[in-house]
């Protein structure tokens, strides 16, 4: 394989003004502003403003009755939640209802997309779980209104405040796999909605947006802190992933994980929602990391935002068969705004190939 080619590895794919992933340094910038300065600090709709500002004419500076709007508009797509639909998994059954939106490039188009994965993901876990989608609520906050919708009552403010945290910390993340997806599908001038949908799709892979549910198995696996080290060797044995832990672009601890571990933290504190399980997971944690140093020591594999995105997740009721559709409603803000760069400033993403395979055989 051709050095830097390999899943693209090094290779500048496009100049952008949104957010740089220092792995080298750990540290995430997102339009200037360190994700530690927004995570638990900004709300949702701030961060939403930070990003598509520039972007867009007329975007109001403040966003929350504009989302709140469009959250209203897209629920009437719920009424297509047959059972064929319902019998998929979550996320599938959420970018369907996605599909269903018309493509465009302007403000109203790119606030429905912001709305339709937490109007659709609520309604889908609702619906599966035998109860009836409820309306939006404009006058919330994007973060209270889809716990409001998944619960069918109103969240405490800790734990709106701990689920805004996790949705400003994943609001965006340089060109990851989904990020560069849209981007591609922009560069097409196909519209937002299929460059949304295609980071919906390459989302759900396990390599990438995938990867909390199985934290959850881990940790469930596992099942005392006294298991955790025969666990963790035994699975490192078999050669199986340690889900949870390391990064492809990291080399140092990821920034977003120290964000929600704090998140989490407060929300033990503040309410009775984590009995005994941050403890647990903290022991969990310690012993991955001690371990990963004694048998890999030239790499330095640390916990990643999946491990404490499960666990908060999990605290706020969402079912792990949903965690991949709560990572797309705090990315789709991200996709939108590198669609919209991309089409302002770039070209048609076509890289080449280089042909490796077996030549046409010469005439005789």
């Amino acid at each position: 394989m051709i050095d830097g080619i390999d899943g693209l590895e090094n290779i500048v794919a496009a100049e952008t003004v949104l957010s740089e992933v220092d792995g080298q340094a750990g540290r995430l910038v997102i339009r200037g502003r360190a994700v530690e300065e927004l995570a638990g600090h900004a709300t949702y709709e701030a961060a939403a403003h930070l990003l598509l500002d520039g972007f867009f004419d007329g975007l109001p500076s403040d966003l929350a009755p504009a989302i709140g709007a469009a959250r209203a508009e897209v629920f009437a797509h719920v009424a297509a939640l047959d059972a064929t639909l319902l019998a998929l998994t979550p996320m599938e059954a959420m970018r369907a209802l996605t599909a269903r939106l018309a493509d465009g490039d302007d403000l109203a188009t790119a606030l429905r997309l912001i709305a339709a994965p937490a109007v659709f993901t609520a309604a889908v876990v609702r619906r599966q779980a035998g109860a009836e989608a409820l309306r939006p609520d404009p006058a919330l906050s994007h973060a209270a209104d889809i716990l409001r919708m998944l619960r069918g009552k109103p969240a405490p403010e800790p734990e709106v405040k701990a689920f805004e945290t996790y949705l400003v910390t994943v609001i965006d993340h340089g060109l990851n796999a989904s990020t560069f997806t849209a981007r591609v599908i922009a560069s097409t001038h196909a519209g937002l909605a299929s460059a949304v949908l295609g980071g919906i799709s390459a989302l759900k892979g396990p390599l990438h947006g995938g990867a909390p549910g199985p934290v959850i198995e881990m940790l469930d696996g596992i099942g005392t802190p006294g298991r955790a080290r025969a666990w963790i060797e035994q699975a490192l044995d078999r050669g199986d992933r340690l889900m949870g832990f390391g990064h492809r672009v990291y080399k140092v601890r990821d920034p977003r994980a120290d964000a929600l571990k704090r998140a989490v933290r407060m929300l033990a504190e503040r309410s009775n929602v984590l009995p005994g399980r941050l403890a647990f997971a903290e022991a969990v944690e310690e012993a991955a990391l001690a371990i990963l140093k004694d048998r890999k020591p030239n790499r330095s594999l640390q916990t990643n935002v999946e491990f404490y995105t499960a666990l908060l997740l999990e605290a706020l009721a969402f079912p792990p068969s949903a965690f991949t559709c709560v990572f797309a409603v705090g990315r789709v803000t991200g996709w939108i705004a590198h669609a919209r760069e991309q089409v302002a400033g770039g070209r048609l993403i076509r890289p080449q190939s280089r042909y490796v395979g077996p030549r046409p055989k010469a005439a005789a």
